[in-house]
């Protein structure tokens, strides 16, 4: 257990492990073993024999990361995939219900449309979020890195594989979600820190949220 008397660093690990039993409890038992204190679990993605995890836990601040690092992958067959300190940990459940509150609030189609990119983009720590209809950008949040038609050629590539278009899996740096009565379609961008299974299935139902509170707004 983390003295409470020294402070703490707020760390997000994120671990390919073996999806197998024990193993979560192996990486648990090594994360102890540098007194860090596993405050959260959620789990982001499984398949092919592997787990995707992503562990909240409380560090003392002499505790160096790359030792927590190391530890971690004594493990066999574990890998730290990213490693973040933050201020606090998020509540992935609380934030998606949030969210969905958030974009049922809104008062109009444009307030609506401001809403769904920036609360996404807040929520899934992206880079940039853009809603798009018919290649034209009606709204978008951060620094996009592609003009429209380079986004309409994403969703229309996206949109072609079925697995892609369920948030089943895609690209690493890019999650798309569709909001099909309007025959638009919401865009996450992340440099550097791969979209999970379960965040593209997020990210599906707050567009499924978003394409119902527009329709009755309009």
């Amino acid at each position: 257990m983390t003295d409470l008397s020294e402070p703490a660093t707020h760390v997000l690990v994120r671990v390919w492990l073996p999806d197998r039993p024990g193993a979560l409890g192996l990486v648990a038992s090594r994360i102890g073993a540098v007194d860090g204190d596993i405050v959260g679990i959620d789990v982001l993605e499984r398949g092919d024999n592997v787990a995707v995890d992503e562990f909240a836990v409380l560090l003392r601040r002499s505790v160096a990361i790359d030792l927590l690092v190391r530890e971690i992958e004594e493990v066999d067959g574990a890998s730290v995939e990213e490693v973040r300190t933050i201020e606090h940990f998020p509540d992935p459940r609380l934030d998606a219900l949030e969210s969905a509150k958030t974009l049922c609030a809104a008062g109009t189609v444009e307030a609506l449309h401001r809403t769904l990119v920036e609360q996404t983009r807040a929520e899934f720590l992206a880079d940039w979020s853009a809603l798009l209809v018919d290649g034209s950008v009606l709204a978008s949040a951060g620094e996009v890195s592609h003009d429209a038609s380079v986004l309409g050629a994403l969703v229309t590539g996206t949109a072609a594989s079925p697995r892609v278009a369920d948030g089943t899996t895609g690209p690493d740096d890019l999650a798309v979600a569709s909001l099909p009565t309007h025959d638009a379609a919401l865009l996450l961008g992340r440099d550097g820190r791969a979209f999970r299974r379960r965040e593209r299935a997020q990210l599906v139902a707050l567009a499924g949220i978003a394409d119902r509170t527009w329709t009755l707004l309009a």
